[in-house]
């Protein structure tokens, strides 16, 4: 997503070096284009895990691209959160074209040298259309709040805070100033959903080290 930013930390590298550790085997061993997901509720660090994931790879020769869930929403940013103030039901995984993120998940794990996907520009409140190149990718990283129900990643990861735990981060990143005061309720819902993922993750990291 145009216009975010990232806050990494040493919670975040040491996330990163635990979750490559922990994929390595399988990648050496699938044979083609590895996927993986990094999931996690709001401000649990998925962005920043992802991107120093991506940072331990590639130092040992791996090529790798990232897809930001948030690129994926059906409505940009200021128009989302309008939506779900309109109706509360709107929040959850319907918000999201998991289905597209899955195709491309798929395409790259196929070989395929293009994948053309969506980009949110934040300020603009407006999404467009990019084409990404995968050629001589070796992994792709998918990160999100909802990443784990995504069935085309080989491995997935689970950052386990809850929203509650990640308050000063959300701040830093000042993400939930599109929803203002009406933040907690959505946060709540997108807990329920997000926790019942944490069964299914290969790695569970936890809120501290």
């Amino acid at each position: 997503m145009i216009g975010d930013k990232l806050v990494i930390e040493a919670y975040h590298e040491e996330n990163g070096r635990r979750i490559s550790a922990a994929c390595l085997p399988k990648i050496k061993r699938a044979g083609r284009p590895f996927t993986l997901t990094v999931a996690g509720e709001s401000g649990s660090g998925k962005s920043e895990s992802a991107a120093t994931t991506a940072h331990e790879l590639e130092k040992i020769g791996y090529r790798v691209a990232i897809l930001g869930q948030d690129d994926y929403f059906r409505l940009p940013p200021k128009s989302n959160s309008q939506k779900r103030k309109e109706d509360i039901s709107w929040v959850g995984l319907g918000e999201v074209r998991l289905d597209l993120m899955d195709a491309h998940l798929k395409a790259a794990k196929e070989g395929t040298a293009t994948i053309v996907k969506p980009t949110v520009i934040f300020g603009e409140d407006r999404i467009e259309e990019e084409s990404i190149s995968l050629d001589g990718i070796d992994v792709v990283i998918a990160e999100g709040t909802y990443t784990t129900h995504l069935t085309e990643a080989d491995f997935h990861a689970f950052i386990d805070k809850t929203y509650h735990d990640t308050l000063e981060h959300r701040k830093k990143r000042a993400r939930d100033v599109v929803e203002g005061e009406f933040i907690e309720s959505v946060l709540e819902i997108e807990h329920k959903i997000i926790s019942a993922q944490k069964s299914k993750a290969d790695i569970i990291l936890p809120k501290k080290y």
